[in-house]
This record gives structure tokens, sequence and C-alpha cells, in this order.
């Protein structure tokens, strides 16, 4: 079964529901046979690259709130992080374009590191002290290196500003048609379609639905074929 998590780097909700899924998918009894992909989703696309501000700033200028809702806000979501054992800090985060994030997203898809440089990604932009965005692209790098991608590899990605951006603006689409207006948004097999940060008991819920409702192998039926099994190799006899 494969489930696919469009999400953005920015978005603290992710952040929570990546780690609320991660715990149902751990008591699943068939996780192992569950592929997780991570699709692309920006919520301020518009963003220039060099535009980074403070988390409050944003959040007043954007959602016309004070400053005082915008840290409750924040205090808010540091707590629902706790709770799930992340690092959350409140006060003194940036803001600013993710395009970059996801294009190197999807070059550790190829390269099957995906899952652990969006958790790095999270971690620096939500945990630590140093800003993901002022440090720009050493600091990318610096995390893909860390995910166990090629330096020099993500290095040539960032420098060429086409490489995997048709790749990110396809996810940017599907999701769209899939009626994704925000993230995270979580898509089983295809089938079945979770919005936001759920408690952990929807996803099992979600996660045990979708598996027992997948199609059962149906097979053509043929003439007798040569095949290999437990005891051997059948050999069909001569016509």
């Amino acid at each position: 079964m494969r489930v696919e998590i469009w999400s953005d780097i920015a978005c603290p909700w992710c952040y929570v529901g990546k780690a609320r899924f991660e715990k149902a998918l751990r008591a699943f009894p068939h996780r192992d046979e569950v592929e997780v992909v991570h699709r692309s989703f920006e919520l301020d696309p518009d963003r220039a690259r060099g535009d980074v501000q403070p988390v409050l700033t944003m959040l007043t200028r954007k959602y016309g709130m004070s400053t005082a809702q915008a840290q409750a806000g924040e205090d808010d979501l540091g707590a629902q992080a706790a709770a799930e054992g992340l690092e959350y800090r409140t006060t003194g985060r940036d803001h600013g374009n993710t395009f970059d994030m996801h294009r190197l997203l999807h070059l550790a898809g190829e390269r099957g590191r995906q899952d652990e440089l969006i958790q790095l990604l999270y971690r620096a932009n939500f945990a630590e002290e140093r800003s993901v965005f002022t440090e720009g692209e050493a600091r990318l790098v610096e995390l893909a290196e860390e995910a166990g991608l090629d330096a020099e590899e993500a290095r040539r990605v960032l420098a060429d500003p086409a490489a995997y951006a048709d790749a990110v603006r396809a996810d940017e689409r599907e999701a769209a048609e899939l009626g994704a207006n925000g993230v995270p948004f979580f898509v089983l097999d295809r089938t079945y379609g979770v919005s936001g940060a759920q408690p952990a008991e929807v996803f099992t819920q979600a996660l045990t639905q979708a598996w027992g409702e997948r199609p059962a192998l149906k097979l053509v039926e043929e003439e007798e074929a040569g095949a290999c099994g437990p005891d051997g190799c059948a050999v069909p006899p001569r016509p």
C-alpha cells in the first residue's frame, strides 16, 4: 500500500502530523508493506527566495492577527509538538521560500533518502536556533549530506533552478486536482484522503480501512504453463 503525504517544511502542522501518522504506522500490523512518499506543497509559493521574515511578523501581516494572538498560536503549537515528543521553538523562528527544499526532497526521493531529509529539514526549521532560510544553500547542502546524500550532487541541484522544478510543480498541480487546499494531506492508495494533523487513532483507522479494501488479486486463467515453486520447476510436456 502506498501513502502519499503532501506537506511543506514551513508548515508546523505538517511537522506534528508526520509524527502522529508515524505513531499509527509503527503500530500497524502491515507497516513493512506500506510505502510512504512525500509530495511537494508550498504554502507561500509567491514569496521571493530572499524574502525572509520572522514567523510572528508573517502571521500578523498575512492573517491580520495581533502579535499576542500570533504568539499564543505558536505556544499552542509548541505544546502540541511536545505531546508528540517533538522539539518546537515558539520564538525566534523565520519564515521563507521552501521551493529549493522541495527540489532537494525530490532528489532525495530518487536516492532513497527522502524521509531522512524531510525529518532533518523539519528539525532545522522548528527546533534549531540556526535559520534554515537565512543560511541558504550552504545549510541545505549540510542537511542533505547529513541525510545521506552526496554533497556535490546536492550543490548541483541547488545551482540549477530547473532541476526538479517540474516535479515540484507537478506535485502541486496533483494536490489541487485531488482537492487539497491545505496541508498536511495524506492519500492512502489513491482511495482515502486524510486532511490535517489528525490524532494517531484517525490514521490507524484509515490505514486499517484502506488495507482491508485493497482489491484481491484476480488470476487470468490460461492453459497450464511452466512455473517454479518450492518443490522445483515443472517442465511442461512437449506437444
